[in-house]
């Protein structure tokens, strides 16, 4: 089994990647293979609507993206990490989303080659994990819609300074698990 993580935070090493990466790290203690990605470090440009890709079925677009479209292809599985930033995902994370329109077609039926497992990650200052439950509905039904496997998501509440996550050592237990069972 292949795991792609994608961290959506600017912060390298913050929450976000904490958290995803404890899903990985049971993912691999699963056996799978699994490979991260910082969204941040990437050249990954705005969409820019000239619907190319559903005529064609690739973006036009000569960027990183076009690395990740082979990546969420190849892969069994993908963890989308985020913090929250004014109450969504962060740019970086959006800019990913939003390129994704490439991988549907003409009729919005989707371009997956099968079906992905799907998590959803976020790390958020609000202190209540469910502060935000009706985004993270929305965002459930965005990818089940492009025939993701939506398999849930976690949330790790009041991670503001980088560190914050290390002092829940239940939602990084949360979330390991989480990838065992992926």
């Amino acid at each position: 089994m292949k795991v792609l993580g994608l961290i959506g935070s600017p912060r390298v090493d913050g929450n976000t990647t904490k958290l995803v990466n404890a899903i990985l790290e049971g993912a691999a203690e699963n056996g799978a293979e699994v490979r991260a990605y910082n969204l941040s470090k990437l050249d990954i440009n705005p969409c820019e609507g000239c619907t190319n890709c559903r005529t064609e079925g690739k973006c036009v677009i000569d960027d990183d993206m076009q690395q990740l479209y082979e990546e969420v292809q190849a892969a069994d599985a993908v963890v989308l990490g985020s913090p929250l930033y004014m109450w969504e995902i962060t740019a970086q994370t959006k800019l990913f989303v939003d390129r994704l329109v490439a991988l549907l077609n003409p009729d919005l039926s989707s371009r997956l080659k099968v079906p992905k497992k799907l998590v959803l990650a976020y790390t958020q200052g609000a202190p209540d994990p469910d502060a935000f439950k009706h985004y993270f509905a929305h965002l459930e039904g965005l990818f089940s819609f492009m025939n993701f496997d939506v398999k849930g998501s976690i949330v790790a509440a009041g991670t503001y300074t980088p560190e914050d996550i290390l002092q829940q050592p239940e939602i990084l237990a949360q979330a390991k698990e989480i990838g065992k069972n992926m």
